[in-house]
């Protein structure tokens, strides 16, 4: 039932971009469990890419349904971007603490983020924290996403990784990941 409610979700968002030529996903390509999408941008002529992977197990311990959640890089403005998308409230900024864990690695806690969507979309874009987010990506086969939320509850994710590389590699080719000073401040919305 919730795969049926998502691809619905999914066809109509489709059904919008279908009127439009220019957004698509029409060049998108399978990794592993990741789709890759490659677009040239109509205003700079610059690629636009990005990888996003989509999971079933995800769940909220203030909602009893088992909803969809997906993960998406990508460069936004040149900067590489962690994006982590929810079917529920995750929680408000100042009143979360986000944190993930590859395969049987020590896990982050509290890393730096901000929220955005109607508080359902978590936005890693430190760029310290997305160097060694991708960097553990990369040799990985599970992610644990745990958000926990004084207003919303515990979220959990679980992402099989399965070609990760080369999503890495094709949404991250127009701003490389490089590490800068960490950010440990919060500049949440």
């Amino acid at each position: 039932m919730r795969h049926a409610a998502f691809v619905m979700f999914a066809l109509s968002v489709g059904a919008c971009a279908a009127r439009d030529p220019y957004v698509t996903s029409a060049n998108t390509t399978p990794s592993g469990n990741w789709k890759i999408e490659r677009q040239t941008d109509r205003i700079t002529g610059t690629p636009l890419a990005s990888a996003q992977l989509v999971t079933d197990t995800s769940s909220n311990s203030a909602d009893p349904k088992v909803r969809p959640a997906m993960l998406q890089l990508t460069c936004f403005d040149t900067h590489p971007v962690v994006r982590l998308s929810f079917g529920f409230k995750v929680g408000t900024g100042p009143n979360m603490i986000v944190g993930y864990r590859f395969d049987e690695r020590p896990g982050h806690d509290n890393v730096p983020m901000r929220i955005i969507g109607e508080h359902r979309i978590v936005v890693i874009e430190d760029r310290a924290e997305v160097a060694r987010f991708v960097g553990e990506l990369s040799q990985s086969a599970i992610l644990v996403i745990r958000i926990r939320s004084l207003n919303a509850g515990r979220t959990t994710a679980e992402f099989r990784l399965d070609g990760a590389a080369a999503a890495i590699e094709a949404a991250l080719a127009g701003c490389p990941v490089t590490a800068q000073p960490p950010s440990r401040s919060r500049a949440n919305s």
